[in-house]
């Protein structure tokens, strides 16, 4: 039975202490009930200091009404200044307004009316509020502050604005001491450099460094990053995105996707793996270039694609494969580097390395190098033979994205399915020279012109064996060609990728709510202690 009195008592508000007023009286007809307290006021209620002109102190009801020069002090922790205050001891509720200032060590905070809670240590405001802290200023309509834990909370318009940038949100978790940010819901981050949009994210408005999740985005005045999880880094301006990301070139009419990215923006630079594809627009058509590894670098205009292990591309008009990519917008030269491959129409073309060379003016393929170990096959229309050209060098000349005329040069070797205009075969011809020309038309060849020292002939298809029908290094690599657009990606990528989506999936079916705290915010005063005073 002690105990339970014991606890009872406990749970008991102490009463409001008056410690100082130059003239105190009481009034029955002017204020009943209460004490009129003048000049120099000062009370104190349980660690609290009320100081004021004017104050009616209501002792049954443990209540105050202060008027001028109003502060309510708590510790060091916390400073309330207005024209006018309530405060009921019972409830340890407070209520002020008139030129609220409320100040804590890391922020101060303007306001015309304010509500504190002692119990909770929560304040909160439905008046146009402004806080300013050593880096940033804040402006909302309402809030509420939670002295606790050092954070402000805002559930309508707040703009947060630093040097650097301009914060914009409905609803935004705002750390003092930390100066932790995080944002949910529609919300944009503005700056000179970019426009960032995020539903959903964390900004450390000291170090300038930031993690968004859900539809966010980064804009440049050139390039736009997205993906299911950015992290970015004012200070650098370094960006990197994780899954579903997609980098547009608003300037080149280009697009990067991946499922992993880093944007190096004062270097002009970026890195894609991971189901990366560059995807550029040429002659109307879309170009898929894949690697493992995609980097693209220089400024607009200059850029400079690189793609590396396993590289495929594919136009609706051309296709290949190489083991590196090298494409320099500037001059319009594209190399394939080591065992290329390419497709344009029913044409097989390999060599050692290939160039590809575009026209910036017209933004079409101009003309093409097959450097060292040059060979072209292609099926015979009608049979099942294949026409084949080798030498040491090819190059050839395009029109409407088409192989229109080929010069092979040196050690140059023909063989090819000679037939007339009903289709008809004619013949065999099996000739080799030091240059060859050949005119094609659409897909098939039109005219083969042979110079210098040509020898060879045409035979009856019966008089020539099989065996003599392929020249050396002949390989038929049909089974091998690209597509569709689809077809540049191997399959353990494509297994990623479902993976991935099927994550994705699952992510935005669940309840969209606030990021929790990290621990570096809660734990932030214990790893930032205040430097003592001596």
């Amino acid at each position: 039975m002690l105990c339970f009195v014991n606890d009872l008592e406990a749970q008991k508000t102490s009463k409001i202490n008056i410690e100082n007023a130059d003239f105190a009286d009481r009034d029955q007809d002017e204020i009943p009930d209460a004490v009129l307290l003048r000049g120099n006021v000062k009370l104190r209620h349980e660690g609290v200091l009320f100081t004021c002109n004017k104050a009616y102190f209501f002792e049954k009801e443990n209540y105050l009404k202060a008027f001028g020069e109003v502060q309510m002090v708590q510790g060091d922790t916390l400073f309330l200044n207005s024209k006018y205050a309530e405060y009921n001891g019972e409830v340890k509720q407070a209520f002020a307004t008139g030129n609220v200032i409320m100040r804590s060590p890391e922020s101060t905070l303007v306001t015309d009316t304010i509500n504190f809670d002692r119990n909770t240590q929560e304040a909160f405001y439905n008046t146009n509020g402004t806080i300013t802290s050593k880096e940033n200023t804040l402006k909302s309509k309402s809030g509420r502050y939670y002295a606790n834990e050092k954070k402000f909370r805002f559930l309508t318009g707040v703009t947060i604005t630093n040097p650097k940038y301009v914060i914009k949100s409905n609803h935004l978790d705002y750390y003092t001491n930390s100066g932790h940010s995080y944002l949910f819901g529609p919300s944009t981050i503005t700056s000179e450099s970019n426009y960032i949009y995020t539903e959903k994210g964390f900004y450390d408005t000291k170090k300038n460094l930031a993690h968004f999740l859900r539809k966010s985005y980064i804009k440049y005045k050139d390039r736009r990053i997205e993906g299911d999880s950015l992290y970015y880094d004012r200070n650098r301006e370094f960006a990197s995105a994780t899954n579903n990301v997609k980098i547009t070139d608003s300037i080149n009419n280009g697009v990067v996707k991946g499922h992993y990215a880093e944007m190096y923006k004062l270097k002009d630079s970026m890195y894609v793996t991971k189901r990366a594809v560059a995807i550029n627009l040429v002659e109307n058509d879309s170009v898929y270039i894949h690697g493992k590894k995609l980097m693209v670098t220089g400024k607009p205009g200059n850029r400079i694609v690189r793609a590396f292990n396993n590289v495929r591309f594919y136009k609706k008009d051309m296709s290949g494969k190489c083991d590196s990519l090298y494409s320099d917008q500037k001059t319009g030269l594209t190399k394939l580097i080591k065992n290329p491959i390419l497709w344009n129409f029913e044409n097989q073309m390999t060599g050692d390395e290939m160039h590809l060379i575009g026209n910036n003016q017209t933004e079409k393929l101009d003309s093409l190098k097959v450097l060292n170990n040059a060979f072209i096959v292609s099926k015979d229309t009608l049979g099942t033979g294949y026409n084949q050209v080798k030498g040491q060098n090819l190059y050839g000349k395009f029109e409407d994205s088409k192989l229109r005329e080929v010069d092979i040069i040196k050690n140059t070797e023909v063989i090819y399915f000679m037939r007339n205009d009903q289709q008809e075969l004619i013949g065999i011809n099996k000739s080799v020279c030091s240059k060859i020309n050949i005119l094609f038309d659409g897909n098939t060849i039109e005219t083969i012109t042979n110079f210098n020292q040509a020898e060879g002939e045409i035979y009856p298809e019966k008089d020539l064996p099989e065996n003599a029908r392929k020249l050396r290094g002949f390989i038929w690599r049909g089974d091998e060609r690209i597509k569709t657009k689809d077809d540049i990606f191997p399959e353990e990528e494509n297994q990623l990728d479902a993976k991935i989506q099927a994550e994705k999936k699952l992510e935005m079916e669940k309840e969209n709510v606030p990021l929790e705290p990290r621990k570096e915010t809660l734990d932030y005063d214990k790893k930032n202690p205040k430097p003592e005073i001596k």
